[in-house]
Order: structure tokens, then C-alpha cells, then sequence
């Protein structure tokens, strides 16, 4: 039941992973940090440029952990009309909030149809107990991602087993699961037999460019023959992939 999120950075590659068949599209802007934001403008235009073909995701920025500044960014983030809303939380960063309080204060926010998916650190000492919390003030999902994008994937700070167990732990509380974090090629078959909901991608996606690169259509294109080639190998798993997928897309 994986999908592959695909994260862009601007209007033109939106237009470029329309045209393939990637399962969620996620608007992060990488020259802004891990979970660098779009202007909301640029939001807007790419939801109706997407017009519902598929779901789209937006992050809303590298955030201290202030609920106050929070509960804003989700805010507004969910007004341009994106399907889902990504949440950093950083127990590094500054601000005097907590993940909990934050948790708390965002499943409060208004957030129309837009559903909540929080982002914990692999390279942060993530605490998988917050998930508990996450899932009782409404988050639809948990990622696991990087903070530091020059450190390595998030495969060199957790042991596969530790990521299995962060993925049922996700699942077990009836929430969509994800990984992300400087995934390579290597990465994708090894995590793909973990079962996460989905496996998120941005460095790979631009050829021998960084992250902060542009997005390679070949790139892309290979990543995807990946997934198909994973999803058709066994009818059962096409099937349920297949499930996930239109799910995904009825959010829309």
C-alpha cells in the first residue's frame, strides 16, 4: 500500500509530475530548508493547475515550535485548498513549545477539508510516543523525514528495524504512514518492503542536481518504473496499491 510523493518546487515541475504517475504531489520550496514553504499564492495556482487529478500536499515551513506561529502557517496553508498540510516538528529547534502543545494547539486550528500530517526528524532523536498524541488531536499522518539534507538518508540515522517499527507504530493507531529523508534508488526497494503508506522524494528526483536542483523528467520517470515494477509483482500488492492510490486521490 506505498505511494510515491513527489516533492516540487515550482508551477512548471507541478506540470511535469501531473503527467506521471506519481501518487501524491508535495509543494516544498528546497532552497528554504527541509520543509521549506511556498508563497500561498503559488499554492492556490498549483491546486487548480493539479484540478484534482491528484492529491496535493504543502508544507509550511522550517517553524520554531511556538504554537501561536503554528496554528497560523496550518491555517492559512489549508485556505489556498490543498488536500493535506505538513507539519514540521522540530524538539531541536528554537521557541519555547513542545510537541505535544503544539499537536494540541493545531488540532484546534481550522483546516477545512485539508487533513493534518506531522513531520518528525529521524536525524533529531524523534520521539515515536508523540504518534499517540498526534492521533488523538486528529492528524491524518506521520512522516518521517531528515532535518539535516547533507547528513545522509534517514536509512544512516535509524536501522531498518527502527523504521518498522516506527511505520507500524503509525498504522496501528489508524494513521497514514510515510518516509522521506535524501532517499537514493538503494533506499527505495528496502523501505518499500517496510509498507509504509508512502515514500517521499525530492533529491533523487533531480538527476545528478541537489535537491535544490531542477527536477529531471528521466529522473522521475525511473523512480516511478520502480514502483510500478514493485506494484505489479504480486497481484495482491498491485491490488492493494492500487486501493491506496484512488484513496488517496478521493481526497481531492
Amino acid at each position: 500500500m506505498t505511494t510515491l510523493l513527489a516533492s516540487v518546487a515550482n508551477l512548471g515541475e507541478v506540470k511535469i509530475a501531473c503527467e506521471t504517475d506519481v501518487g501524491i504531489i508535495d509543494l516544498k520550496n528546497p532552497a528554504l530548508g527541509a520543509l521549506g514553504a511556498w508563497d500561498y499564492r503559488d499554492l492556490v495556482r498549483a491546486v487548480h493547475l493539479v484540478d484534482g487529478v491528484k492529491p496535493v500536499s504543502a508544507t509550511i515551513g522550517d517553524l520554531p515550535m511556538v504554537p501561536e506561529y503554528l496554528c497560523a502557517a496550518v491555517t492559512a496553508t489549508a485556505a489556498t485548498g490543498v488536500d493535506f498540510v505538513k507539519v514540521g516538528f522540530f524538539p531541536d529547534g528554537s521557541g519555547g513549545g513542545d510537541g505535544w502543545a503544539c499537536a494540541e494547539a493545531i488540532g484546534n486550528c481550522d483546516t477545512g477539508a485539508a487533513r493534518l500530517v506531522a513531520v518528525l526528524f529521524a536525524d533529531q532523536n524523534p520521539d515515536f510516543s508523540l504518534v499517540e498524541e498526534l492521533a488523538t488531536n486528529g492528524f491524518f499522518g506521520v512522516m518521517l523525514d531528515t532535518a539535516d539534507k547533507n547528513g545522509g538518508s534517514i536509512r544512516d540515522y535509524l536501522e531498518d528495524n527502527l523504521l518498522a517499527q516506527f511505520v507500524e507504530t503509525v498504522m496501528e493507531r489508524g494513521l497514514f504512514s510515510g518516509l522521506a529523508g535524501s532517499l537514493t534508488l538503494d533506499d527505495v526497494l528496502p523501505l518499500l518492503k517496510l509498507g509504509p503508506d508512502c515514500l517521499g522524494f525530492r533529491g533523487a528526483l533531480c538527476g545528478s542536481e541537489s535537491r535544490q536542483g531542477n527536477l529531471d523528467a528521466h529522473a522521475l520517470g525511473g523512480l516511478v518504473s520502480v514502483f510500478q515494477d514493485w506494484n505489479t509483482s504480486s497481484p495482491s500488492r498491485a491490488t492493494a496499491t492500487a486501493g491506496a492510490q484512488a484513496a488517496a486521490c478521493s481526497l481531492s
